[in-house]
């Protein structure tokens, strides 16, 4: 499911934080890199699903030819889907971006850097997953909805009230997030400030991949719309200038999305299921000519 629209980011007592924050205090950056820093290593590690993995079996056949994502965690690429045919829309949290000379980097090099910077969060960080009694996990975020019964269930299992909550963005809820968490300057220039190279709450989308989703999406001759119910503007439009475009228009998802009333076909089912039957329908197994 999309990176905005995962439901589990937004349950109850849990706000993202927007670019406006990030950029406004160091506090506020601190605190996102702590907490990002305690879930980046489950988060990195993150597996594909059977919809990352169908969609990359059709594309080796010649069924789909790019993949537009919302998401961030570079599963479609460890599903083998060819990395130039993987627009990322809002981009990757493997990357990140100063704010001040344009610098990139690989976020595992700067979560090294982290764990050198703050070896009392790194420690305390080993500790708390060694309590989990599976190391390298969290417990999960909970979907805004959860009955209760399930939520205390969920919170009185044996050992978990010290195991804090992974969002589906990796990060992880702590207690006073970010008090005493140094994050580093930029390399590069020495003093400018990094940021995931990700669209954040309030952001716009990079103009260069907003212009190329769009030339994507207006000549193609069927835009598939998989576990995105398309509510945010930048994925709704692309809809829109696929129809506008003379192309065909199917969803996958379950609920209502943001174009239902301009799809051609919908279909009210999970996405790996759909995507997993699809690469291994019978016509489809074989190369498109």
């Amino acid at each position: 499911m999309p990176f905005k629209e995962q439901a589990a980011a937004r349950s109850p007592g849990f706000t993202p934080m927007t670019h406006a924050q990030f950029m406004k205090s160091p506090e506020n950056r601190a605190r996102y890199f702590h907490r990002s820093f305690c879930g980046w290593g489950e988060f990195a590690h993150a597996r594909p699903n059977a919809a990352h993995e169908g969609l990359a079996r059709l594309q080796a056949n010649g069924w789909v030819g790019h993949l537009i994502t919302q998401n961030v965690d570079r599963l479609h690429h460890k599903a083998g889907s060819p990395a130039g045919r993987v627009l990322e829309l809002h981009g990757t949290t493997h990357r990140f971006v100063c704010m001040t000379c344009g610098a990139e980097g690989c976020r595992h090099e700067l979560q090294e850097q982290l764990a050198r910077l703050n070896p009392e969060a790194a420690a305390l960080l080993a500790s708390t997953l060694a309590a989990s009694g599976e190391p390298g996990r969290w417990r999960r975020a909970l979907r805004a909805g959860t009955a209760a019964d399930a939520r205390a269930t969920a919170a009185g299992a044996e050992g978990a009230e010290r195991v804090p909550v992974r969002r589906p963005d990796g990060d992880v809820e702590l207690v006073d997030a970010g008090r005493g968490f140094v994050v580093p300057p930029c390399s590069e220039c020495g003093n400018g400030i990094l940021k995931p190279e990700v669209t954040f709450f309030g952001d716009s989308v990079r103009p260069d991949r907003a212009e190329l989703s769009r030339e994507l999406a207006g000549s193609c001759d069927l835009l598939l719309a998989a576990g995105t119910s398309l509510m945010v503007w930048s994925a709704f439009r692309l809809a829109k200038a696929a129809k506008e475009a003379g192309a065909k228009l199917a969803i996958v998802c379950v609920g209502d999305t943001r174009a239902d009333s301009i799809a051609d076909w919908k279909a009210e089912a999970l996405a790996g299921e759909v995507m997993a039957r699809l690469a291994s329908h019978p016509r489809l197994l074989l190369p498109r000519i």
